[in-house]
């Protein structure tokens, strides 16, 4: 009977500071990352990430929208137009970088994903790093891995600006985008 008293609580102490073999939220935070993504016409970019920033190759000096969703998501599919209109709006100061979480849809489908819904002229990532990027900004953002789509991140210079979850007026978006740009 005395074993038991005091085995429980050595177990239940054990098992409270062993945890469970996931790094600490702060580890995760400082982790360094580097994710390669390829776009519909085949050009590769690079996104580096250190502690919860993410930095495109491609966006020195330029605010970087990843708008992580998917093809049959009907906030994902309203959306497109207003991405498109932002990238004719800011262009050169802006990259928008769509993160498709789907594995099966060819380069074609996407290119006509957002012909479809009137999408202009933004970039749209179909790589098998798309998942563990999605994820990683994700868990930076503290949205968790069963994150809503479309799910819209904002960074100026790698650093983290705003995020959007879900269907998003696009003047709301306009107006972080012009902020971010000093404008």
């Amino acid at each position: 009977m005395h074993f038991k008293t005091l085995i429980i609580p050595l177990l239940a102490f054990a098992f409270l500071f062993q945890g469970c073999g996931e790094k600490s939220g702060e580890e995760a935070l400082v982790s360094t990352a580097e994710f390669t993504l390829s776009d519909t016409q085949g050009k590769s970019y690079t996104v580096e990430k250190q502690g919860t920033n993410f930095t495109l190759d491609a966006g020195k000096d330029k605010v970087v929208l990843f708008d992580i969703f998917a093809t049959w998501c009907p906030p994902c599919q309203a959306e497109v137009q207003h991405l498109g209109n932002l990238q004719k709006k800011y262009g050169e100061n802006l990259i928008i970088m769509g993160i498709t979480i789907e594995e099966d849809k060819s380069n074609s489908e996407l290119e006509a994903f957002r012909e479809k819904y009137k999408g202009g002229n933004y970039l749209i990532s179909n790589k098998a790093d798309n998942q563990s990027l999605a994820r990683a900004i994700a868990s930076t953002i503290g949205v968790g891995q069963q994150f809503p789509i479309p799910l819209m991140v904002l960074y100026k210079n790698g650093e983290y600006v705003t995020h959007y979850e879900g269907a998003t007026h696009e003047e709301i978006i306009d107006r972080d985008i012009a902020q971010a740009l000093g404008k």
